[in-house]
């Protein structure tokens, strides 16, 4: 193998493969493989180039075929022509295979930890200046914590919404910690929690104007009414992405109870059909 594919390509996807998918394949890439035709036909595999082999892997794993390596040696192939793949490109398209199968990774975990960065630094600002050594944080800081609190929770709910789609595509499991945590926060209990962040987020606004008021609303050097401003705008674009939120999951989910004859108006992801548990005897 080029040394590109060997020591850095190969094993890093494959890496990351594992870490994702929780999979104990050794290589997502090798090409010799050997399957029940009725198993790897239910998962629906749909690559149309070199990330096939890890699709193959990424779904058998995640719908919890079996799966067995046998050692294997890579020989040349002895053809006289270059080979079709191209490093980066296909290297790309590997990654993007394994981020789309795992919302997770793609938006829930670095959305939490912007989220929790965001939120612990506007806290922290709220409260006054902070500072690390010679150097001074203050509300300016705060604007750019504020902003990874709305940043981390678009994060999350982009998370929501690809499983939601993901389910009833198919290609994601119908995991049942999801399904019990998408009843929580149906549509009316999203909207109740949206319009509380934005009355919230005005009552910081009024605090702001009376922190205004105290100076004749004269011109504002830094101070509690800059903090509450921020605040404000926080809290309320929170509010809006939580009842836009709302009702965007509610129109993707409406379809499939409706289509399954729910008489509740609380929907819940379209399950997907039963696959193959085994992949040979």
């Amino acid at each position: 193998m080029p040394p590109l594919h060997r020591y850095l390509g190969n094993p890093i996807l494959t890496a990351i493969g594992r870490l994702f998918f929780g999979s104990k394949c050794r290589d997502f890439h090798c090409g010799l493989r050997g399957f029940n035709r009725d198993a790897i036909l239910s998962l629906h595999l749909d690559s149309p180039g070199m990330e096939f082999a890890s699709e193959m892997v990424v779904k058998a794993t995640i719908f919890k075929l079996r799966i067995a390596e046998v050692p294997t040696t890579l020989s040349p192939d002895g053809r006289n022509r270059p080979p079709h793949l191209r490093s980066w490109r296909d290297g790309w398209r590997h990654l993007r295979l394994l981020l789309l199968f795992s919302p997770r990774w793609l938006f829930l975990y670095p959305g939490l930890a912007i989220f929790l960065l965001g939120l612990t630094g506007t806290l922290i600002l709220l409260a006054g200046d902070f500072a690390v050594g010679d150097i001074t944080f203050e509300e300016r800081t705060m604007v750019i914590t504020a902003a990874g609190i709305n940043v981390g929770f678009q994060a999350m709910l982009f998370w929501i919404v690809a499983n939601t789609i993901g389910i009833q595509r198919g290609f994601l499991p119908h995991y049942t910690n999801f399904v019990r945590f998408r009843r929580m926060i149906h549509l009316e209990r999203g909207l109740a929690l949206g319009t509380a962040l934005i009355l919230l987020g005005f009552a910081a606004f009024i605090g702001a104007l009376f922190e205004w008021s105290a100076v004749g609303f004269g011109p504002l050097i830094g101070g509690k009414a800059t903090r509450w401003v921020i605040i404000s705008g926080t809290t309320v674009m929170l509010g809006t992405q939580v009842l836009y939120g709302s009702f965007l999951l509610y129109v993707l989910e409406y379809r499939a109870a409706a289509g399954a004859g729910r008489s509740s108006d609380v929907p819940s992801p379209l399950p997907i059909s039963s696959f193959s548990r085994s992949l040979g005897q």
